[in-house]
């Protein structure tokens, strides 16, 4: 397949309707037929006479007939051509009979088989290697699908219409893209239960699993549920379809899959007990969950026109689940959490070769822009949007895009045009956010003017935006920047206010204040930005125990953290004592949240470290960053040590395991306790701590406190003892020991691991538990020698050939590389060259290499 970039300017309307589509399936592991029925019309959004272009690839084509009548015609690589004088002026029925190798597919997109059951994965362009067919998001029409197989569980999309031995057929009514259809066929066990709607239907709900599995499911039912109730009450969405099924895959190339009617997770994503499971993959699980029944109007009823608007469907479901789960578990800690997400994934996507814009207007593989810049900085828009408009401008833009774009394929004009319809806002420059790559930095000045009735405080605000790939140039963007003023003992005499920044530079002023306020900015993260802001250590500290916007009081303590940390990887300055002495105070607060106190423990990681040094002019030191940042582990280990033991005595959860907020919360201030009381009792409260661990959060803390220090061989050796026979447990076993092992160890530990029989590339859960941890062993895979560039770049050029979109994927473990010395950056730059140059790669990962190198 040629690698030719596909742009947005060049869309034109699909020449044909389907308006319905008929499937037989008829399974067998290496000779599947496939059999449709296209119900077409020509589109009378196109004039004149067009051929009719199919997608298929992969396929093995055994008749094609219209109207009744036997064609000629030969499919080329990429699909099948039909000339427009074979087709007639009007409707018209396109019959297809197909043979695909389900068994054959190992890179898990269109039907394949994970361990014996048959599965399918058809975003983004998947469904081509089904059969032939329009396979764009634009081209919606309804499908009934007929299974047939030995398998005791055959399901697909929508309503069932009937089963019988050996068969079973599916009705949607509602019309839907290729991308959505999915297929499911096995040995498999319902966990069943029902939803009574707002309107009074009753939905059966069902996650499909493999035996033995039937107890892992009760979680990921409770959070269906809550979802359901959640999009009914805040967005006023009912559910359209009789049944809601989830079925749980081993070998998934994402995280789940939002097919109307019939979503596909893989099972790390959906399975949980408090034995196999931790509290944040409790949280995962409930999050995921909710993303993809939202998609079921967010992406589904609505759905994007092209692949470019992807970000149209995902940044606004990525929104919603984010406003659920801050419902369930607090606003507090989840921003905080998103923004750590965010910055960890996406700004450094942004400031590096792979920066793109959330709407991208070209691309060579779709797959490659499944993206944290258009989800997570998607996500970041709308939250925008909403600020600016308000609850109320936002509920109604909400209410007229469903009542307007039901049904459709839609673009991000809709999106802004019902916006402006509802509440009368000009968002041409405000669309700038999807149009234009990269991270604005927005620069703080500050003057201060007594007087005798009160005193004048002006903030001016000085937005920059950085050139990215071919966006040299940008214009200014409209930044919404929440401020909240605090007198000098701490408390608040501005509430928080939502400055509108709109051109290059702009001042603010606040009149009448007694004294010279302390400025609070960008609370709540009111915008994806980079603050820069020249304050003091003693203001840091100041905000640090007085804010009283909780993202900024923690933004307060990273900031102060991280400003330490840099002064002694730089310049080998001791631990400050005033942050040690601010963070201590707010541990010890027993007040706060302890999920927030948790939070507020955790030092910068080693790659945010490495950005910010080099943000700052300095090339970063991966093995001076991992040293610092082991002794201010000590120094705080140190300063909290006589109030370590009782807290986490403090925290404990007696009686039965929840994973709700609450417990999961106190879990957590206890084990960042018990990884610093680690640092100094030499090991002794960790091992007691993993013998007494009655849940899996507690038994993985305590292990990793062990592997941070040096320690916890014993520990592994009955952690696989345990759990040799669990999949998804072992997954854990594999991936700490990769995350933490020593420098210089970490080549000779991912060699000992992919040598054992039950380490396979082709599941990509097990792969990136192992190639994953390595690239994230900051000091690690960036060693000097570059023996761990070698051999993640060994394994991507192997896993390629199998599995092209897990490969490309992984591969931006490299997209830093120019931040490094020149003795990493050649190595690196050799390291794509050589998987560049692999005869035979995909285009998935040439073009992520290729985007690299520049």
């Amino acid at each position: 397949m040629a690698d030719t970039a596909v742009y947005l300017r060049d869309y034109q309307p699909f020449a044909h309707c389907v308006d319905q589509v008929e499937l037989t399936f008829r399974l067998a592991p290496n000779s599947t037929r496939v059999s449709a029925r296209l119900h077409m019309r020509p589109n009378p959004a196109r004039e004149g006479r067009h051929d009719l272009r199919l997608d298929g690839e992969g396929l093995r084509l055994i008749a094609l007939m219209l109207d009744g009548r036997p064609l000629d015609a030969t499919p080329d690589d990429n699909g099948l051509t039909i000339p427009a004088a074979d087709l007639p002026g009007g409707p018209f029925v396109l019959e297809t009979e197909v043979e695909i190798a389900p068994e054959a597919n190992t890179a898990l997109e269109g039907l394949y088989m994970s361990n014996g059951m048959y599965c399918t994965q058809c975003e983004a362009e998947g469904f081509r290697k089904i059969t032939f067919y329009p396979d764009r998001p634009d081209v919606m029409a309804r499908f009934r699908v007929r299974v047939e197989g030995d398998a005791p569980v055959l399901l697909s999309n929508g309503n069932p219409m009937g089963a019988g031995p050996g068969w079973a057929e599916w009705d949607d009514p509602w019309p839907k893209p290729a991308y959505l259809f999915a297929l499911v066929a096995g040995d498999l066990r319902a966990h069943g239960d029902t939803y009574t709607t707002a309107s009074g239907r009753q939905v059966a709900l069902n996650i499909w699993v493999r035996p033995g599995d039937e107890h892992r499911c009760q979680w990921g039912m409770d959070s269906i549920k809550r979802s359901m109730e959640w999009d009914e009450r805040v967005y006023g969405r009912e559910y359209d379809l009789d049944v809601f099924n989830i079925v749980a895959v081993d070998d998934f190339n994402m995280g789940a899959m939002e097919n109307k009617g019939l979503n596909i997770f893989n099972s790390k994503c959906v399975l949980a007990t408090p034995e196999t499971m931790t509290d944040d993959e409790f949280a995962r699980i409930e999050g995921i969950i909710a993303h993809e029944y939202f998609h079921n109007w967010t992406g589904n009823r609505i759905t994007c026109r092209d692949w470019f608007q992807l970000c149209l469907k995902e940044g606004l479901t990525v929104y919603r689940d984010q406003q659920f789960s801050g419902d369930l578990r607090g606003h507090a800690v989840k921003r905080i959490e998103d923004v750590l997400a965010l910055r960890a994934r996406q700004f450094r996507e942004d400031q590096g070769p792979l920066a793109h814009p959330v709407r991208p207007d070209s691309f060579v593989e779709i797959n490659n822009f499944y993206t944290a810049t258009v989800y997570e900085k998607g996500a970041e828009i709308i939250g925008m949007l909403k600020l600016l408009v308000g609850d109320d401008g936002y509920q109604r833009a909400l209410d007229l895009y469903f009542n307007r774009h039901d049904g459709q394929a839609a673009t991000i004009e809709d999106w802004l045009k019902v916006f402006e319809d509802a509440t009368g806002r000009d968002l041409s420059q405000f669309s700038r956010w999807y149009f234009e790559a990269g991270t604005p930095r927005v620069k703080v000045y500050e003057a201060w003017s007594p007087g005798a009735e009160g005193g004048v405080y002006t903030l001016t605000l000085a937005q920059e935006n950085p050139p990215t790939p071919d966006q040299p140039t940008k214009g200014a963007k409209v930044i919404p920047v929440a401020v909240g003023l605090l007198n000098p003992n701490g408390d608040e005499v501005v509430p928080t206010t939502v400055l509108e920044l709109t051109k290059p530079v702009e001042s603010f002023r606040f009149e009448g204040l007694a004294t010279r306020p302390v400025p609070s900015i960008l609370r709540g993260f009111s915008a994806p930005v980079v603050l820069e802001h020249d304050i003091s250590t003693e203001t840091r500290a100041f905000l640090l125990a007085h804010d009283t916007d909780p993202f900024n009081r923690w933004e307060a303590g990273r900031a102060l953290s991280k400003e330490v940390l840099a002064a002694m990887v730089a310049q080998g300055a001791p631990v400050s004592r005033h942050w040690l002495s601010g963070l201590a105070r707010l541990v010890r607060d027993e007040s706060l949240d302890p999920a927030f106190r948790a939070l507020a423990m955790r030092l910068p990681s080693e790659d945010d470290m490495a950005a910010t040094l080099a943000d700052a002019g300095h090339v970063p030191d991966p093995a001076a960053i991992h040293d610092a940042r082991g002794r201010m582990s000590d120094a705080l280990a140190a300063e909290l040590a006589p109030e370590l033991p009782g807290l986490r005595e403090a925290m404990a959860t007696p009686g039965p395991f929840s994973a709700e907020a609450g417990p999961a919360g106190r879990r957590a201030l206890a084990n960042a306790c018990l990884a610093l009381q680690t640092r100094l009792d030499g090991g002794t409260a960790a091992r007691a701590a993993f013998d007494a661990a009655t849940n899996m959060t507690d038994r993985l803390s305590a292990l990793v406190s062990l592997l941070t220090v040096g320690q916890g061989r014993s520990q592994l050796a009955a952690f696989e003892h345990d759990w040799q026979g669990d999949r998804l447990v072992m997954d854990k076993w594999f991936s700490v020991q990769v995350l933490h092992a020593l420098p210089d160890a970490l080549v000779d530990t991912v060699n000992r691991l992919t040598a054992r029989p039950d380490f396979t590339m082709g599941n990509p859960n097990r792969f990136r538990a192992v190639m994953g941890a390595l690239s994230a062993n900051h000091a690690g895979f960036h060693h000097a020698s570059g023996a761990a560039y070698r051999l993640l770049a060994d394994w991507l050029i192997r896993l390629d050939a199998k599995n092209p979109q897990t490969a490309a994927r992984m591969s931006t473990a490299f997209e830093t590389w120019r931040r490094y010395d020149a003795g990493r950056q050649e190595r690196i730059r050799a390291e794509l060259s050589r998987i560049a140059q692999t005869p035979g790669l995909s285009r998935d990962l040439a073009e992520m290499v290729g985007r690299m190198l520049g």
